[in-house]
């Protein structure tokens, strides 16, 4: 969901209160309500991570791929064509001063960037602190955050100044220090929020305790109590048995109990642990055969019994060449639906169902704070529950990890090995494990260097001779440095979301690649802030657009002002440290895209897709050069 709702998007779908998964001719949409949680007053916008390859890495599929081959061996001539006039000019095919203004001070930088990182590392130890309770989030966790985040980029900034650092620098240093700025926000409030919900899991839990051992025969009796009367239940509406515990927990006896009945009780207590439910384990086995890869690809096999004896039917699995990310074709690895995410594989409290209406009323909500608690299990590593991810290797993977959301567990790149198949379940081949391929890195490092290269020989020839100066035509420098901004950009998008972004995803495992949408085809400003900077724009939706609303009860319009104006004020505190002044003429251009939004909605352009992109293409190229030209000139 956006902030500011695309007018294109379907019209009408149920959403189910776990979020629903929408075919639609471009794709799927996997689409998450607003999560309001019963225990805080924080409204969570979900943001669902899944395997998905970026639109470059999918291309192979596009019928239009051939005009990506063509843009680059045009660039390529365009810039030997460069090279060669310039030694025709100068004697060098390249000249190195621009190179010379960015690699001063190379060493400080670098430094500084590295104790800049190391920092952030300070987020872990508080949030044990939250956990502990010695310190609550609310309100006084929230106030340390944010001081200590105004404190890093108070310090950041006057660094900046003090070290003299020319512009590439400072916009360098400025921007990371937002980065991780925005990292932290995110890591803190997140488990700040859950560190709220575990307080109160204890609370419950101790109180539940208390009144569990002020009943006749204790805890035991309790336990005894709540699974017979889940056992009447399930046999009175003719439904399966919900045997909280793990998966694992069978009866070891040589006499099998059958499923649906209670176990033999000794002495008024009925043991959990007797109980054998075969169709649950059956049923466990089918949906690992069904998560497997192979399954997907339509080879048949063979078949298997499976436990109860049933013969599901087996696919081979895929090739060690398989792609990490599906083909048009072909559905990547989800091992539970967004029906199934909180109830699959999870159990609940023993004493559910227990006839005294307070235990039962707190174990329930114990219950759903483990739920809230607990990831969604999108790998096949199991769960992650809070706070088993307070560790500072937690926190370096997500550092790694392309993202400025943290969540508690995220999708993995996965390459599966041959899958061995017996009636006793199910064992991988010990070559299935995650891996990292080198020559995918290589790969993003090589069009990381060619991509930077070329932006160097646009900016050396075609941008910085051409700077404005007082006095110089206003229409002539646009004309000059339209297209040659518009190039850059385009680069320099490539180099960030397409070689910086994925490569970290690689070297993180991080399979959702989507760091961006067809931000090209927009027809509104709207559509281009949602489409062309994913991590930002998820940051922002969470974090500033759904908490504005659950906090301070701002309605959707008024939150949406309130996220373009944090951004704009942003931007525009790059460009004073960049330039040294203050002109406010960046931070006007933002704000200005929200007439430009409301322009976009007429039903003459709304209407008329061609005509939006055309407007939105004409916006773009002329924005970078007049913001170079107020920037230089005035």
């Amino acid at each position: 969901m956006s902030p500011l709702s695309n007018s294109n998007a379907p019209r009408s779908h149920t959403v189910s209160k776990k979020g629903s998964t929408i075919e639609t001719s471009s794709g799927t949409l996997h689409v998450q309500p607003y999560r309001p949680s019963k225990y805080s007053n924080r409204l969570l916008a979900k943001l669902t991570f899944v395997p998905r390859a970026s639109h470059f890495e999918s291309s192979g599929q596009d019928a239009f791929r051939g005009f990506y081959v063509l843009f680059w061996i045009s660039v390529g001539l365009l810039m030997l064509r460069t090279y060669v006039s310039s030694f025709d000019q100068t004697g060098y095919p390249l000249s190195l001063s621009f190179a010379a203004l960015f690699s001063k001070d190379a060493l400080p930088l670098a430094i500084s960037d590295a104790v800049l990182v190391g920092s952030t590392a300070l987020c872990v130890p508080f949030v044990k602190l939250l956990i502990s309770g010695r310190i609550r989030y609310t309100w006084t966790g929230i106030v340390i955050q944010h001081l200590y985040q105004a404190t890093m980029l108070g310090i950041a900034v006057k660094w900046i100044f003090n070290r003299h650092w020319e512009w590439v620098q400072s916009g360098f240093f400025t921007l990371h220090c937002l980065v991780m700025i925005m990292k932290i926000h995110s890591y803190v409030s997140v488990n700040g929020s859950f560190a709220e919900l575990y307080l109160r899991k204890q609370e419950e839990t101790a109180h539940l305790e208390a009144v569990v051992e002020a009943l006749p025969g204790g805890w035991p009796k309790a336990e005894a109590d709540a699974l017979a009367a889940r056992f009447q239940t399930a046999r009175n509406s003719d439904s399966p048995v919900d045997i909280p515990g793990s998966p694992g927990n069978h009866s070891t006896g040589s006499e099998e109990t059958p499923a649906g009945t209670p176990a033999p009780i000794a002495n008024g207590i009925v043991l959990a642990t007797e109980v054998m439910d075969r169709d649950l384990t059956s049923m466990t086995l089918r949906k690992r055969l069904a998560a497997l890869p192979g399954a997907q690809e339509g080879i048949q096999m063979g078949t298997v019994s499976v436990g109860d004896g049933t013969p599901p039917s087996i696919h081979s699995p895929p090739s060690q060449d398989r792609s990490y990310f599906p083909s048009s074709t072909e559905k990547s690895f989800t091992p539970h639906t967004a029906d199934q995410e909180d109830t699959a594989s999870q159990p609940g409290h023993p004493l559910l169902g227990h006839p005294d209406t307070r235990v039962n009323e707190l174990a329930e909500s114990i219950s759903n704070l483990d739920a809230e608690l607990t990831s969604n299990g999108i790998n096949r590593r199991g769960r992650t529950q809070f706070p088993d991810n307070v560790t500072l290797w937690n926190f370096v993977d997500y550092q790694m990890i392309p993202t400025l959301v943290y969540e508690l567990e995220y999708p993995r790149t996965e390459r599966y090995a041959w899958v061995w198949l017996s009636s006793a379940g199910i064992t991988y081949d010990p070559d299935l494990r995650p891996s990292i391929r080198p020559s995918y890195v290589f790969e993003k490092t090589v069009a990381f260097l060619g991509c930077f290269t070329l932006l160097y020989t646009i900016a050396e020839h075609y941008i910085i001779p051409l700077t404005p100066q007082r006095g110089q035509s206003f229409f002539r420098s646009l004309l000059d440095l339209a297209l040659p901004f518009m190039l850059s950009y385009l680069l320099l998008f490539y180099i960030i979301f397409e070689c910086i972004c994925n490569g970290f995803a690689e070297l993180s495992r991080f399979a959702d690649r989507q760091f961006y949408e067809d931000w090209w085809n927009s027809t509104s400003w709207d559509e281009f802030s949602r489409k062309w900077n994913k991590p930002v724009h998820s940051f922002l939706l969470r974090h500033v657009y759904a908490s504005s609303i659950s906090y301070h009860k701002l309605t959707k319009p008024s939150a949406a002002v309130l996220t373009f104006l944090l951004s704009a004020l942003l931007h525009e505190l790059v460009m004073a440290v960049v330039t040294k002044k203050i002109r406010m003429y960046l931070f006007g251009a933002q704000m200005a895209q929200i007439p430009l939004i409301a322009l976009g909605r007429l039903p003459v352009i709304k209407q008329n897709a061609v005509l939006g992109n055309v407007v939105f293409w004409a916006g773009l190229m002329t924005g970078f050069p007049l913001l170079c030209v107020a920037y230089c000139a005035y």
